[in-house]
């Protein structure tokens, strides 16, 4: 490849095949003899690495600022508690009460005190694991239990050092502020659906969130010969390209139980993977024209 990709899975909801489609693609672009690299940023719940058994090489604590309070130096003037829109940190007779879950490490408070009784400290909140599955070079994080936010441990997971033909990104499910953060930046965003009304409104939901970012987008259809037609009528209607359809298949089924790879055990799956990929690799990839333009507005 001329450029390097970067592909985001995502989905409305849970349980449609995302990771399944995110796995997969990887293990076939990596057959095809690119240099592939597979970010887990599910990072509530990852769960890639049961498919692609990386081998772990390095690990490490992500850290995220909250404040620190020296009372002996507050004069309890309140403009740290007026600063911050999160109640985070709070005064409260002699005392002030900081809620680090609530932080979201902006240091406003730190900016305004007038006489420098607020300082930060780091709080760790999960941990970056990187390693190999193979030829893939594999990244994910994992939150710590109880931690409210995850966006700051998505980006550390997204900066993990890896030079990449292809970069596939896991998503978490859903539409809120951990898919934007992890779909952000992406060159094409393929959303994962079912055909079910469940399905098809999230799905709804979820194209909204990705033209809100103005990506560009495609739709694979999980589970395709069951429910009803409405998901590809709103995706022609709304000329979004249903680029793979996967039918409802025991086979599946039973590989996914295993920990196994579709493309791995199925010839017939491995070639479904493979047209994907190419179709990716065409849609998705910047034309000359586009990428000039983009390093013309940069410079």
């Amino acid at each position: 490849m001329n450029n390097p990709l970067r592909i985001s899975v995502a989905s409305g909801k849970g349980g449609t095949g995302k990771t399944t489609v995110a796995t997969n693609l990887a293990h076939v672009a990596s057959l095809d003899g690119r240099t592939v690299a597979y970010i887990d940023c599910d990072v509530e719940e990852p769960n890639g690495h049961l498919f692609l058994e990386p081998q772990w090489q390095e690990r490490a604590g992500v850290t995220r600022p909250v404040p620190r309070v020296d009372e002996t130096k507050c004069i309890q003037c309140g403009l740290c508690s007026e600063i911050c829109q999160y109640s985070a940190i709070v005064p409260l007779g002699a005392m002030v009460l900081v809620y680090a879950e609530l932080c979201h490490g902006c240091g406003g408070c730190t900016l305004v005190c007038p006489t420098g009784a607020v300082s930060e400290a780091p709080r760790e909140i999960g941990m970056l694991e990187t390693g190999r599955a193979g030829a893939v070079l594999f990244a994910r994080g994992l939150l710590n239990v109880g931690e409210a936010m995850s966006a700051p441990l998505i980006r550390q997971v997204k900066s993990a050092p890896h030079q990449a033909d292809l970069t596939v990104i896991d998503a978490p499910p859903g539409t809120s502020c951990p898919v934007i953060e992890a779909v952000r930046g992406s060159d094409f965003v393929l959303l994962v659906t079912e055909p079910t009304p469940f399905g098809l409104n999230d799905l709804k939901l979820a194209v909204e969130m990705v033209r809100a970012l103005r990506l560009p987008l495609g739709v694979v259809i999980n589970r395709a010969d069951t429910g009803d037609r409405h998901a590809w009528e709103y995706c022609q209607s709304n000329r979004i390209p249903v680029l793979a359809e996967i039918p409802d298949d025991r086979r599946i089924a039973e590989a996914y139980s295993r920990g196994d790879l579709a493309s791995s055990v199925s010839a017939e799956y491995q070639d479904l993977f493979c047209r994907l990929l190419a179709r990716l690799t065409v849609i998705a990839t910047p034309s000359p024209a586009s990428i000039a333009t983009t390093e013309r507005n940069a410079s």
